[in-house]
């Protein structure tokens, strides 16, 4: 019965263990780490590297970064250490004043769109680590050109993108995110997959640049390897 309502009432996982013990009851799903789960692990690899050259990566509950197909590494570019250190938060490390913050052009919407989803998931869940998240990224100062000038279809805007300002132009995504279907593992029920699209074709133009760029580099690192 216990489990009958919370499906019903779509109740996480995670809580859904926390009722069953309340009731007397073994947890009925198991919570395993990512490396123990070899199949999903697999499929998660595959997706993050078929999205390449856009960047790609799966998330935990606390949008810790726990695997990503490393795509674009200019976008990070002047981002603190301490912000690339894993465990990397994806939430801190695009808003963070040492982070990509000063670089987001719109900078204003995306962390009301980043507050939206963050209080979303205080209110479904009293989660400690989502709440401080949530404090710490709304006493962010909003830099001095975080704010996007309008665009015509203004309201109608059918989402909302991430722009990015870097060394060679502005890059615009268009974020989705991904969850596994029917998982009876703690861990998989609460991992997503965010993958950015470009928005403009100028984004495409840029990151072609980048992808060069990169592949550039690193022949250059492999025939240095080699004359050594």
């Amino acid at each position: 019965m216990i489990l009958r309502l919370a499906e019903y009432l779509d109740v996480p996982l995670r809580d859904q263990n926390a009722l069953l013990l309340a009731a007397g009851f073994a947890p009925a799903f198991h919570e395993r780490s990512l490396e123990e789960l070899a199949s999903a692990r697999l499929a998660i690899d595959q997706i993050l590297q078929a999205h390449k050259p856009y960047p790609a990566f799966a998330v935990d509950r606390h949008w810790n970064i726990l695997n990503s197909n490393g795509a674009l590494p200019q976008l990070y570019e002047g981002c603190s250490p301490e912000l690339l250190a894993a465990p990397v938060n994806a939430v801190r490390l695009v808003l963070h004043p040492r982070g990509m913050g000063p670089r987001i052009v719109n900078f204003v919407q995306w962390r009301a769109h980043t507050v939206a989803i963050l209080r979303q998931q205080s209110e479904s869940r009293a989660d400690p680590a989502i709440q401080a998240l949530l404090a710490e990224v709304v006493a962010y100062p909003a830099p001095a050109a975080g704010v996007a000038s309008a665009t015509p279809d203004g309201p109608r805007r059918y989402a909302t993108p991430l722009q990015v300002a870097t060394r060679l132009g502005t890059v615009a995504f268009l974020s989705t995110t991904t969850i596994f279907g029917t998982p009876t593992d703690v861990t998989l029920s609460e991992l997503a997959l965010e993958m950015l699209f470009p928005a403009d074709e100028q984004t495409v133009a840029i990151v072609k640049s980048m992808t060069d760029e990169a592949n550039a580099r690193l022949s250059d690192e492999l025939r240095l390897e080699r004359a050594s």
